[in-house]
């Protein structure tokens, strides 16, 4: 098991990767929160580990990050007598810890959450920070909070039942930690990222740890996104949102969205003249080959229709469109004022 630190202010935590039997914890009362696919397979087990009672099953997918979906939630919260010190665990992947994770801000002003991703996009990205969120209005993630975790349990095993699809969604993020500031993970990745998707579990494990521990340092001194350092966590996110957006609301995998929009980031980089064109080219060929999205076409988008979803992005300062750009492997940056008719050129 190893165990990774993560200093968010006051609310600092572990991440703990592996068998989620070795994560011995004691966590008093508890809520599973979960989704009927992911308790079918693990929910028995883990709530006879935990020792909780029947759980409260959200819909799949991006179908969770709902109004309706959060309200009826925290309505069984109320009904089930939950607390201030009741844990509410959340299993599975990115929805259910987003709609768990804001009904636990917002219930009795706060209570604790442990998240167990079951997804490799979770597990190395979504379930460690405290973004909270739903989507509302046609966007993504528009309405939210940030509520720390108390724990994290990453155990790649869940990954055993993940289809390819889902893996790879989840490999775009952890190839986005290498673009951001580490070019030695990102030749990791070029070296190791078909094994990983394969099923090495140790290669899996060694790519969760990476990633994590890179969040970490990105968070630590801007837990709430205020000075930019934590926003260069959104390379290829102000397109991947869009993206999603467009093409409706869990259409398009988040990760598969996000392959699309880091291309589109650097390759937008090197129209600007910060990058090297060879830098996109070289992640296209990578993602291609693994199965990955590479161009809109390939998932029904025009670029052009971006646009409007892109101006209006929690990353901008008002009119001014901010975007997260690269000047090459690992070499991210927040670019500010970005000329709107020059990214619209581009995107024609």
């Amino acid at each position: 098991m190893k165990r990774i630190p993560v200093v968010a202010d006051a609310a600092s935590y572990d991440v703990l990767v592996g068998p989620i039997e070795e994560a011995r914890t004691a966590l008093g009362q508890i809520i599973l929160v979960s989704e009927p696919k992911v308790f079918a397979l693990h929910g028995e087990r883990i709530a006879a580990l935990l020792g909780c009672a029947a759980p409260i099953l959200l819909p799949e997918g991006e179908a969770a990050k709902q109004w309706g979906v959060l309200n009826d939630l925290l309505a069984q919260l109320a009904a089930r007598g939950a607390s201030r010190t009741t844990t509410i665990v959340a299993l599975g992947g990115g929805s259910v810890g987003d709609v768990a994770g804001l009904a636990a801000s917002l219930f009795k002003r706060g209570c604790p959450i442990v998240h167990i991703p079951t997804t490799l996009l979770a597990q190395a990205d979504s379930a460690v920070g405290g973004k909270t969120a739903i989507d509302a209005f046609g966007e993504k993630n528009v309405i939210g909070s940030f509520h720390q975790p108390s724990l994290v349990i990453a155990d790649p095993a869940f990954l055993l039942t993940l289809d390819q699809r889902q893996l790879r969604s989840g490999y775009a993020e952890i190839v986005k930690y290498g673009l951001i500031d580490d070019p030695a993970l990102f030749a990791w990745c070029l070296e190791h990222g078909a094994a990983l998707l394969a099923g090495d579990t140790a290669l899996r494990a060694q790519a969760i740890a990476s990633a994590i521990t890179a969040k970490a340092r990105l968070i630590a001194g801007d837990v709430e996104d205020r000075n930019g350092q934590r926003a260069l966590l959104n390379l290829g996110h102000s397109f991947a949102h869009a993206i999603e957006s467009e093409a409706g609301l869990g259409t398009v995998l988040h990760g598969e969205a996000v392959a699309l929009g880091l291309i589109l980031a650097l390759r937008f980089s090197a129209e600007l003249g910060h990058c090297d064109p060879a830098a996109a080219d070289e992640l296209a060929r990578h993602f291609s080959a693994i199965g990955l999205p590479i161009s809109l076409d390939q998932v029904g988008i025009s670029a052009p229709a971006l646009l409007q979803w892109i101006a209006r992005d929690k990353k901008n300062d008002g009119a001014a469109l901010n975007l997260i750009l690269a000047r090459g492997i690992g070499q991210a940056f927040v670019a500010r004022a970005v000329d709107p008719e020059r990214l619209a050129a581009f995107l024609a």
